[in-house]
């Protein structure tokens, strides 16, 4: 049975010169700290990689090199040299697993940042640093970043943005004017186990020592660093994105179900539907006994009976249980679409006819 891959927002195929350039790495096995020929040549490459994904993001600041962008989230939530910590209430679990004691933002029933709120609480905190996505993963609902920059910074505090979700030069706003940016390799065609931080200024950071000019102690992964330098220079089809989901958005719409946060700014990658009287569970097994890998949410959090704590921000947690994510990528085609459509609208019929009995 061929299969078509509908999960892109949990992780992404890797594409094949981020392989190729994985290969090459191998191949310069040496310490890029160590050094002799071979470190040095390593060394060069580290950094060549390192500058090519800077650009490939518009970033002409301080790049960290992480493990992904968890590990981006926690040097930048932990060692953020101001006191206070603040998180949007939709934030992925990884920000809210390191958020004891921060403030939370409440957000609007589109999963907006709530703005009012956020220049109310900020300015109870002389120095703080707010955490918000670029998108949020299981809704795809896009922040109006601009307009939090302006909010954050009048009050004297930092901007950290999780742009996991955010395609390579997708959006300047973040890159103007965040201070802190966490990215992920896996999320845009490169491999697992390879992220990044972008800084504005490392004076906001307290070091630690070890490599990454003592920001973040260990080897470099090299072999990573160039797949993800390779994967970032391919680029992705943003427009062809919106396309796909306005069709599978009308689709859905048509088969009796509902969008989430239909009138929200949305990536054009990501949408969350409802299929009422069906559990997120019960859909995941008919769409992957048919051939379509799709989601019930983050991929921390889907395979858990956990409510969605994002939905649940939303007001939305009645019909949270009846809620599966769609997301596409660089493979993913029209055919795909309205294939997965007919698929949803067909379980979706059955479901009907099952409650009228």
């Amino acid at each position: 049975m061929s299969r078509i891959y509908l999960d892109h927002a949990a992780t992404t195929p890797m594409l094949a010169p981020t392989v190729t350039a994985i290969s090459q790495g191998m191949a310069m096995w040496a310490n890029p700290s160590s050094p002799h020929a071979e470190g040095r040549a390593a060394r060069s490459a580290l950094e060549d990689a390192r500058a090519r994904i800077a650009a490939a993001y518009g970033w002409d600041r301080e790049l960290i090199l992480t493990s992904g962008a968890s590990e981006s989230l926690a040097l930048a939530m932990r060692r953020a040299m101001v006191p206070g910590r603040f998180v949007s209430a939709v934030e992925h679990d990884a920000v809210m697993r390191l958020s004891e004691g921060a403030s939370v933002v409440p957000v609007d029933g589109q999963g907006g940042l709530d703005l009012p709120a956020l220049e109310s609480l900020l300015s109870k905190d002389e120095k703080a640093l707010l955490c918000v996505q670029w998108a949020n993963s299981e809704t795809g609902v896009r922040q109006p970043i601009s307009d939090i920059s302006r909010i954050v910074h009048d009050a004297g505090c930092l901007l950290l943005v999780d742009a996991a979700q955010m395609p390579a030069g997708a959006d300047p706003q973040v890159t103007e004017h965040a201070d802190l940016v966490a990215v992920s390799a896996h999320k845009r065609g490169g491999p697992p186990g390879i992220g990044a931080l972008l800084v504005r200024d490392l004076g906001l950071l307290s070091p630690t020592g070890g490599q990454e000019r003592g920001y973040r102690p260990g080897t470099e992964n090299l072999p990573g660093t160039l797949g993800y330098a390779a994967a970032l220079e391919v680029a992705e089809p943003l427009d062809a994105y919106q396309l796909l989901r306005d069709r599978l958005d009308a689709a859905i719409l048509d088969a009796g179900g509902e969008i989430i946060a239909p009138d929200a700014c949305r990536s054009p990658a990501i949408g969350a539907y409802r299929m009422p009287g069906v559990s997120s569970a019960a859909q995941l097994i008919r769409f992957d006994g048919a051939g379509f890998a799709v989601s019930a949410g983050s991929a921390c959090s889907s395979g858990s009976l956990k409510p969605s704590h994002v939905l649940g921000a939303m007001g939305l947690a009645d019909i949270a249980p009846e809620v599966v994510r769609v997301s596409f990528g660089r493979g993913t085609s029209e055919a795909d679409i309205d294939a997965f459509a007919a698929m949803w609208a067909k379980v979706a019929r059955q479901a009907a006819a099952r409650l009228a009995i």
